[in-house]
């Protein structure tokens, strides 16, 4: 379970950054907290930074249940391919949001994927 371990706390790190910037923008777009409103480019910045906090709560379980029951490299590559997403998704939902559809499936569809392995492997024990 390293390789998944990895990808968990990669995950985990890769939320830690985001905030971090969030609290940038705050100073770069003077949006003084609690504000979550204020210039548009710190207002996607917030929702790149909750929407990953609404993603990884899903994530995180899945991908740590379905590395009981599948090989490390398997998991870990799809989990992977969620952590490309998400840089994605912050890249284009910051630049345009109308753009972001790409790195949301590259988040959502490997959730989905270790949600179903996590339930074929507790059928099949």
């Amino acid at each position: 379970m390293d390789l998944v371990n990895l990808v968990a706390a990669l995950a985990v790190l890769q939320f830690i950054v985001f905030s971090f910037l969030v609290g940038r923008a705050r100073i770069a777009y003077g949006v003084d907290a609690p504000a979550v409103q204020g210039h548009e480019k710190f207002e996607r910045t917030f929702r790149v930074q909750m929407n990953t906090l609404e993603q990884i709560v899903c994530f995180l379980p899945v991908l740590l249940l379905a590395g009981v029951y599948w090989p490390d490299i398997v998991v870990a590559s799809v989990g992977l391919v969620y952590l490309v997403g998400r840089m994605l998704y912050r890249k284009t939902y910051i630049a345009d949001p109308s753009k972001r559809t790409v790195g949301f499936l590259l988040t959502i569809i490997p959730t989905f994927v270790l949600l179903i392995l996590v339930i074929v492997g507790a059928i099949m024990g």
